[in-house]
């Protein structure tokens, strides 16, 4: 490989907000954050999502309708939504 056309491929620590999970990978990411982890500090990224907290890998599916989506949805359309004129 040529030298100074690659960016840095270092170890980084990802930390899931969503459920305190956190592993280290190898990344080019960059981030200002850093975290000491078993007597080593690594640069830290934060994710939402993972493979310890996406529905997918766990089977647990979650619906989040923290703003009432459905019943603006509801009270904006009322009975028309889902009916097809012909």
């Amino acid at each position: 490989m040529k030298d100074g056309i690659h960016p840095a491929y270092r170890d980084v620590l990802f930390h899931d907000l969503s459920n305190d999970f956190k592993f280290i990978t190898r990344s080019t990411l960059h981030s200002k954050d850093t975290i000491t982890h078993e007597g080593k500090e690594y640069p830290l990224v934060k994710i939402e999502v993972s493979s310890e907290s996406h529905p997918f890998y766990t089977g647990k599916h979650k619906v989040l309708d923290t703003a009432g989506r459905i019943d603006k949805f509801r009270q904006k359309f009322g009975s028309r939504a889902g009916k097809v004129s012909t």
